[in-house]
């Protein structure tokens, strides 16, 4: 197979001159077969080999015809009018040594691969099946709009509705099961988003915060915790001196109290405040002995309410009297009054408070039928409750509330519940004045 440098040899072959006449051989010479002066020595190719699939058949090379009317170039070394030599055969050259046959054979396949990757690279024409044979290797026309600047051969730009859609960057894919995106890069199935250091700082904030707190709740739940603890002995006693002007009245002195199972029997009992004496000394409160009795202790203040029962056929007058004893002078009187039954005789009696326009208003010492009196040795405070019917009776034998509330007895007191009376009010308002001076020792006889 030729290659392209042997057609570039063909068209710079100059034309051949025209022979001139030939002149007649001499006698006995024989004549040439052909004038050795038109004789072209060419380069015989070596045997083609079969073409290569897919490969584009060479065209054979073309021959010029010489020119009407030119004359042969004259011959130096020959004279003029001598016949011209017989030129002999020419030999076939031989390969050129280091390059066999099959260097040719393989320069023109890989020529011929050329070709048909050129051939092959072009968009096929409409209606050429793959079997068609190649374009014509010529240049494409320049299409209008391309502009000077094209390229010779380029192929014209196509109109916007044939051109195929530009995809989208990045690529919207379906994000991979169980990874999120991150937001902003969408498309990125594998792209997670690192922390950042404000996200970093943000989130050891939100940690030291949440310590922060949690230590204060902490810290705020062991000081609830200590507040919570029992006070001491010491200051519960001189918190009770001061319960009388700082604690409401209604908290000493409840407007309704309810007595479960402390009546008569295991019955219920209920009174209500219905009237309040003004807080002051203690030089009407109660009879001389008592008087005489309670004057060791000294009295800070005295505090009295006046109770009727439910049928308000029954009145009860409470008070409490705040002493300036100490502890151990509480504890000494509390002492007294045991060992010598104070609180058992008929001529050491509280007075009642009788409040006018009241059902207690007729209660008056000859209406007295019960009594009590509590010596409290952890505030210094000294409660009494005395009892009496509502429309006035007298009572020559009255009882002391620990004695009326026995079962079995059959005075008047004890059957008409005015020992009960006294001795449930009493436990009550004692109970509101340790309740008052935060005291864990109280009583639960009675409950509003």
């Amino acid at each position: 197979m030729s290659t392209d440098a042997e057609f570039a040899d063909a068209r710079h072959i100059p034309p051949i001159p025209p022979q001139p006449p030939r002149q007649p051989a001499p006698a006995g010479m024989p004549e040439p077969e052909g004038d050795p002066r038109t004789t072209v020595l060419r380069r015989v190719p070596a045997e083609p080999s079969a073409p290569a699939p897919g490969a584009h058949p060479v065209p054979p090379r073309p021959t010029v015809p010489p020119p009407a009317g030119a004359q042969p170039p004259p011959h130096p070394d020959r004279a003029p009018g001598a016949p011209a030599p017989a030129a002999p055969a020419a030999p076939t050259p031989p390969p050129p040594a280091g390059r066999p046959n099959a260097f040719r054979d393989t320069a023109a396949f890989h020529l011929a691969n050329s070709q048909k990757l050129w051939s092959d690279s072009r968009e096929p024409a409409a209606g050429r099946g793959p079997g068609a044979p190649p374009a014509p290797r010529h240049p494409a026309p320049r299409h209008p709009a391309a502009g000077p600047s094209a390229a010779p051969g380029s192929e014209p730009p196509r109109p916007a509705a044939e051109r195929p859609p530009h995809p989208s960057w990045p690529p919207t894919t379906a994000p991979h099961p169980g990874v999120v995106p991150t937001p902003g890069a969408p498309g990125r199935p594998g792209a997670v988003r690192r922390p950042g250091p404000r996200l970093l700082g943000a989130a050891a904030c939100l940690v030291l915060g949440i310590g922060l707190i949690g230590g204060a709740a902490a810290g705020s739940w062991l000081t609830d915790e200590a507040d919570a603890a029992p006070p001491t002995a010491e200051a519960v006693f001189a918190k009770g001196r001061d319960v009388w002007h700082n604690t409401p009245v209604d908290r000493l002195f409840p407007r309704t109290v309810n007595g479960l199972g402390v009546g008569p029997g295991g019955a219920d009992r209920t009174w209500t405040r219905i009237a309040v004496a003004p807080d002051g000394g203690c030089g009407h409160a109660y009879d001389p002995k008592l008087t005489a009795a309670l004057a060791r202790a000294g009295c800070t203040r005295l505090l009295r309410a006046t109770y009727a029962d439910a049928t308000r056929s029954s009145v009860i007058t409470v008070g409490a009297q705040i002493t300036k004893a100490d502890q151990p002078g509480m504890m000494a009187l509390n002492t007294r009054f045991s060992t010598r039954s104070l609180g058992t005789r008929t001529d050491l009696l509280p007075l009642p408070y009788a409040a006018k326009g009241t059902p207690a208003e007729g209660f008056g010492p000859a209406q007295r039928a019960s009594w009590t009196v509590r010596i409290l040795t952890d505030i210094p405070v000294v409660v009494y409750a005395v009892s009496g019917f509502a429309d006035g009776r007298t009572v020559t034998d009255p009882q002391p509330a620990e004695a009326a509330v026995r079962p079995g007895v059959t005075t008047a007191p004890a059957e008409s519940g005015l020992g009960h009376d006294a001795k449930g009010l009493a436990d009550r308002i004692g109970t509101d004045f340790r309740k008052a001076a935060g005291s864990p020792t109280q009583t639960t006889e009675a409950s509003s």
